[in-house]
């Protein structure tokens, strides 16, 4: 006889996973083995079965423990299939079926509750500034809402009948291989009612398309890739289900100047030899005004200087980041300079024992400006 595989080896997981780790490798295993989506595998529903069995005891903590102390032997009594570990698990048959209910556990959504509406979204373009310091933007987007020739019913006369499929419960019940599952009522979606008499503006849906017109405020500090849901701004439901929601998600443009990481804005200013040598004041342009900057003496290339409270204002706590610049040196082409600059950089070449390419003239200007 067959001694039952370790638990742990059979989600997958390491010992000391996490609840949620071993939530999530049972859910990839029954996507994986359900027996719908493996019809030609007859192992398919006992590797199901297993996944189900090492969930219920893996799941639980008072179980966990006595296995992890004592093995299979700790689970006698407490183990095997175990059917209500499927309450949380909705999603993942609804994934495969749809399903809203099975064993009698799990969420169940009752005849006249209504079909929620979808979830939209909606891509919104923003400037770097406008990222930066918010903004009140106003969304234009079609949806489908309530028809008010019917007042969402469907029904031209607001009559609604019982669905004969279903009986008016809303659900069906089916076999799915060791499963015994209840469903929406294809017929009436779920509903448990039917139109017979449709309106005639929205063809019996109870919803018609309009042009949606919604303000929306975004707030300071957002970021390229962002999403901002509104909740209960989607498609109305039907029968008087809920609204979904919309998603507004957030593309930010980029700078010609500028960069960001998180809340600092990031700059590159290229400074002369004698700057960066000698020291200089500056003037930086940032976000919020023009400010000075004092580079110091003997500043190399690639330092960076910051200026404090400068940069964006941080999304989920007070305070704003930083202008960060970056100094880079600034190397003219030869044919930018003058030739006293030619002659000057020829003579601190000399000074400091530096070999340099000769030109044309460069000598004989040495010669005049330093004797």
């Amino acid at each position: 006889m067959s001694s039952k595989r370790d638990y742990y080896q059979v989600l997958d997981v390491a010992r000391d996973a996490s609840v949620q780790d071993i939530k999530s490798a049972y859910r990839k295993l029954v996507m994986r083995y359900h027996p719908d989506r493996n019809p030609d595998d007859p192992s398919a529903e006992a590797r199901c079965k297993e996944a189900s069995e090492a969930y219920a005891v893996l799941s639980d903590q008072a179980k966990r423990a006595r296995y992890d102390r004592f093995g299979h032997a700790g689970t006698q009594g407490s183990g095997g299939f175990d059917p209500t570990v499927f309450s949380d698990f909705s999603d993942i048959l609804g994934d495969l079926f749809g399903i809203g209910d099975l064993f009698g556990g799990g969420r169940r959504r009752g005849a006249g509750t209504g079909i929620p509406g979808a979830d939209l979204r909606y891509d919104l373009k923003l400037s770097f500034e406008e990222a930066a310091f918010g903004l009140t933007s106003t969304l234009r987007f079609p949806r489908l809402e309530t028809c008010e020739a019917c007042t969402g019913t469907g029904s031209q006369d607001g009559e609604l009948r019982s669905c004969s499929t279903c009986g008016g419960i809303g659900q069906v019940r089916m076999s799915q291989g060791f499963f015994a599952i209840q469903r929406p009522c294809p017929h009436c979606a779920g509903s448990g009612r039917v139109v017979t008499d449709p309106c005639a503006q929205c063809a019996g849906d109870g919803r018609v398309e309009r042009a949606c017109k919604l303000e929306v405020k975004i707030p300071a500090g957002v970021d390229n890739g962002l999403s901002l849901r509104l909740r209960g701004e989607g498609e109305h439901g039907r029968r008087g289900g809920p609204p979904g929601d919309l998603d507004v998600v957030l593309h930010v443009d980029s700078h010609a100047r500028f960069e960001r990481d998180g809340a600092d804005v990031l700059e590159t200013v290229e400074l002369g030899y004698p700057q960066m040598v000698l020291g200089a004041s500056i003037k930086v342009q940032t976000l919020h005004g023009e400010e000075a900057l004092k580079i110091t003496a003997g500043t190399r290339p690639g330092t960076a200087f910051r200026l404090r409270g400068k940069g964006i204002e941080r999304l989920r706590r007070e305070g704003r980041g930083d202008h960060v610049v970056r100094v880079a040196l600034r190397v003219p082409k030869l044919r930018e300079l003058s030739d006293q600059q030619v002659a000057l950089l020829a003579k601190q070449a000399e000074l400091e024992g530096q070999s340099v390419t000769e030109h044309h003239g460069v000598l004989d200007k040495v010669k005049s400006l330093f004797g």
